[in-house]
């Protein structure tokens, strides 16, 4: 009679779904989408032949790169699927670096580092002889781009510690004490079974465990392994 398998044989318990992590890219992916078709900057000029002129800049102008990593974001969704272990650990990586990147021209635009009006006038295409009155940065749509960067700053930093969770794991079944532990259960369950071949790895293994791999003692009395 076979035994039935027991808890301590069951192996690592399947890895949890990344469902927090994508929610956090999603948001960022959106957020990011957001905030590049809404307006940064307001340039406010005069050339002194025509009427006064006002310039819209929105982040997809202002920081021509916000859009495709929105993109990114969104791709790298699918790539958490499609990655385990240490690739999906990488991943996060590349993911906290992106949020960096992203980060940067909201920040930069919300403490007023740079030269706004000199910027602003360069990407509304202003004439040579038009002088920049003004120039209106909207705080909004920066703090909503600083916002998503955190966001996929988090999820990558949880893809990277689940990694490392499952490494641990790993780590652990890899341990002689239970590797050792987990042959002589299958020795075990294979008794009176002789269609479950058994590897020299386990056989030596149980072997190391005391548990004999030739021992028929399991099987009902009367019948004979084959």
């Amino acid at each position: 009679m076979t035994a039935a398998p027991d808890s301590a044989s069951a192996g690592p318990a399947p890895a949890a779904k990344p469902v927090v992590p994508v929610v956090l890219l999603a948001a960022a992916a959106a957020g990011l989408w957001a905030a590049s078709r809404m307006t940064w900057v307001t340039v406010y000029s005069a050339d002194g032949l025509t009427e006064p002129r006002t310039d819209n800049i929105d982040g997809a102008v202002w920081f021509g790169a916000l859009t495709p990593l929105a993109l990114v974001l969104l791709a790298s969704i699918a790539a958490v699927f499609a990655v385990k272990g240490v690739l999906r650990q990488l991943l996060g990586v590349v993911i906290s670096v992106v949020a960096a990147v992203a980060a940067v021209p909201g920040f930069a635009l919300t403490v007023g580092a740079g030269r706004t009006p000199e910027r602003g006038a360069q990407l509304a295409e202003l004439p040579v002889r038009a002088v920049v009155s003004s120039a209106q940065a909207h705080l909004g749509p920066a703090l909503l781009s600083i916002l998503a960067a955190i966001l996929a700053l988090a999820a990558g930093i949880l893809l990277t510690r689940r990694a490392g969770d499952r490494g641990g794991d790993s780590g652990k079944y890899d341990n002689p004490v239970f590797r050792r532990a987990e042959a002589s259960a299958q020795v075990s369950r294979a008794q009176g079974d002789t269609a479950a071949p058994l590897s020299d790895r386990v056989l030596w293994d149980a072997l190391d465990a005391g548990t004999d791999p030739t021992d028929d003692t399991d099987t009902a009395p009367g019948e004979h392994r084959r």
